[in-house]
């Protein structure tokens, strides 16, 4: 696939100090299948749905063992001039740009309300291969405890068009890059347990969405919503064996009607 335009999710992955646990649960959960591990860049390791690079994983940094957490990345055409303006809008940079050879650069941030994502600037590795198939990225929502710190932070750094969803029972934003919905936000609830902090929700599409959920669970993931049927797709919210949450989502399996949608 091509460069994404700036402020589209381009990319995903996750450190797991049990690398290859981590490999065999997604490759029975999604299907995956994955490249030699490249001990050049800290081990880094690809995984690939149908052939198609989707994600990759990679073993903890020195301090941050147990720590398993998916990482979104949002294109940028210049990581430094996007690093500015995160620091300039109440954010975070975790990680300077780094050039991570001749593939891109990269930098990892946090927004106002405690969610970590990343920015990658692609050089050869333009992130994902595939978007919506089984076993590739399908979807992300930012859960966050203060939307709108968010939601001026996301339409601030990135070209962002907000819109709102017209449902009393959620406070749920869509971000549209052009004519593209890209990025979701959801306000957490009182569901949620307080130490939990604001995080980035990365959806992985699947063909079967409760055969998804009973292969997670039975490998030791932890189901913590669904599954559920929406206008979206019939979508679950898990968490996998080392802690680190993402979902699935059947997007061929609809019900009900398209909520209403406008503009902010």
């Amino acid at each position: 696939m091509a460069v994404q335009p700036e402020g589209t999710p381009c990319w995903a992955d996750a450190m797991f100090s049990d690398v290859e646990g981590a490999k065999s649960f997604y490759g029975d959960v999604l299907g995956w299948t994955f490249g030699e591990a490249s001990s050049e860049y800290g081990n880094y390791t690809q995984a690939y749905a149908d052939g198609k690079a989707v994600a990759a994983v990679v073993p903890p940094m020195p301090g941050q063992e147990g720590q398993s957490q998916w990482c979104l990345y949002l294109a940028s055409p210049d990581a430094a001039a996007t690093a500015g303006k995160i620091r300039d809008n109440g954010g975070d940079v975790l990680m300077e740009p780094m050039a991570v050879g001749d593939f891109g650069t990269m930098c990892l941030a946090r927004d106002p309300s405690g969610a970590v994502f990343g920015v990658w600037q692609a050089g050869q590795h333009e992130g994902f291969e595939a978007i919506g198939e089984p076993g590739a990225y399908a979807w992300a929502e930012v859960f966050t405890r203060e939307p709108a710190k968010t939601d001026d932070f996301l339409t601030a750094v990135f070209p962002y068009r907000a819109k709102r969803m017209e449902d009393d029972a959620v406070d749920f934003r869509i971000f549209d890059i052009g004519e593209n919905t890209v990025l979701g936000r959801m306000r957490m609830t009182d569901d949620f347990p307080p130490e939990v902090p604001s995080y980035v929700n990365v959806y992985f599409a699947v063909s079967d969405c409760d055969d998804a959920v009973a292969k997670a669970t039975k490998l030791g993931g932890v189901l913590r919503f669904g599954p559920m049927s929406s206008p979206f797709g019939r979508f679950a919210a898990l968490s996998d064996p080392q802690g680190a949450s993402f979902s699935v989502i059947d997007l061929s399996t609809t019900e009900g009607e398209m909520p209403k949608i406008s503009e902010v």
